[in-house]
């Protein structure tokens, strides 16, 4: 009866898990990754050839190891995706434990690879950023937390839920990654905004980030270093941001061409961090273009598929997931065009990076699993006293 009065989609008794899959999930999103995932081994052939043969690899060492970590994402998100939400929660809870306890030990175990900052594992064949891990998992584990504390008699989730939050980034702070710290603090912002939170608290916290930053500037080089380049009014043209932007500029609408760029002989991240600038140049305004409507599709697709759930921690989970995800986006091409700080922070899916590919692939697998279409009513229909 729910089925023939809702018109949601049925599901079939015994009917196989992969149909089952393909028929619920956001097709449109799940190639809009793909699509993101193709762009980036298209730059990263471009972007990685130099530093391949400065470090003494094989021209497209790295653009095999991009398809390889991109191939274990690409896996990982479709497996996740398969999963009940329940199960989902209970995989980001122990993903959580896991991370947190790799984020705590890294002070002891860690290292910096010669950046300033100590951010990954050493495995020898490659690293393990744990941060990456922990932002999707903590975003899932708040949303389940401020959703039982709406239950009558429920715990007191959102307390629980700010507490771990700020032992996050106090952790983060230490090694530092203000840019990890951010996307935490805006995910978990996101969730407790759409769980109903007061404005006024959310102005307070606001002022509380005012006052962290300034005394982040005031007690760290790394921070004030980076603060300073940005609010320049002038920009060192033999600094990152001064090859990216001249870069961007370079491009212009069209592109120089495909190869004929030149950042990528200068920069050390441009197949990382700076890689849209990879894309303007050679490609120009249009692939840029795509690239963040692209983004914005997702953004707003899962956005539209989240307002029709009627449970109140997958409405949650999805938004934060969903903030993390788009934020990350907007915060690396936003350094690139300098609209904001350096960061140190890859571009979801294109960029290279096995952490961060890897950790990717959970976290919009998990946004699937919550944006499957599943028999229920609208939520509007709660409102129209329709159970």
């Amino acid at each position: 009866m729910t089925e023939m009065v809702y018109g949601a989609v049925p599901l079939r008794d015994a009917e196989p898990v992969l149909p089952r899959w393909w028929r619920t999930i956001d097709k449109w999103s799940f190639f809009s990754v793909l699509i993101l995932f193709a762009i980036g081994i298209l730059l990263g052939l471009a972007a990685s050839v130099p530093l391949a043969e400065k470090n003494g690899f094989p021209p497209f060492h790295y653009v095999q190891r991009q398809v390889f970590f991109g191939g274990l994402a690409l896996v990982a998100m479709m497996l996740v995706s398969m999963q009940r939400p329940e199960t989902v929660r209970r995989l980001a809870v122990l993903g959580f434990f896991g991370a947190l306890l790799a984020l705590m030990m890294l002070p002891v175990f860690g290292t910096d690879f010669g950046k300033g900052a100590v951010r990954w594992y050493s495995l020898g064949f490659a690293s393990v950023q744990p941060s990456e891990f922990l932002k999707p998992a903590f975003v899932v584990v708040a949303a389940w937390m401020i959703a039982a504390s709406h239950e009558i008699g429920g715990p007191p989730g959102r307390l629980w839920s700010f507490v771990i939050m700020v032992v996050i980034l106090g952790f983060l702070a230490m090694q530092p990654d203000f840019g990890q710290a951010a996307l935490v603090l805006f995910g978990w912002g996101a969730v407790w905004f759409v769980s109903g939170a007061p404005v006024t608290l959310l102005l307070v916290m606001a002022a509380a980030v005012v006052l962290a930053g300034s005394f982040a500037y005031a007690n760290s080089e790394h921070f004030a270093r980076r603060i300073d380049g940005f609010l320049s009014p002038e920009v060192d043209p033999t600094t990152q941001l001064g090859f990216a932007t001249n870069a961007i500029r370079e491009g212009g609408f069209f592109g120089v061409g495909v190869g004929e760029g030149q950042v990528k002989w200068s920069l050390p991240d441009a197949h990382t961090d700076f890689i849209i600038a990879v894309a303007a140049e050679e490609y120009g305004l249009v692939l840029v273009l795509a690239i963040i409507a692209i983004y914005a599709g997702i953004v707003v697709r899962s956005f539209l598929r989240l307002m029709r759930e009627r449970d109140p921690f997958i409405r949650l989970a999805g938004t934060g997931l969903v903030a993390i995800f788009g934020a990350q986006a907007m915060i690396n091409m936003g350094v690139a065009v300098r609209l904001l700080p350096a960061k140190g922070m890859t571009l979801p899916f294109v960029s290279y990076g096995g952490s961060s590919l890897v950790a990717g692939g959970i976290a919009l697998g998990m946004l699937f699993a919550f944006t499957r279409t599943r028999p229920q009513g609208q939520i509007g229909d709660i409102l129209r006293g329709r159970r």
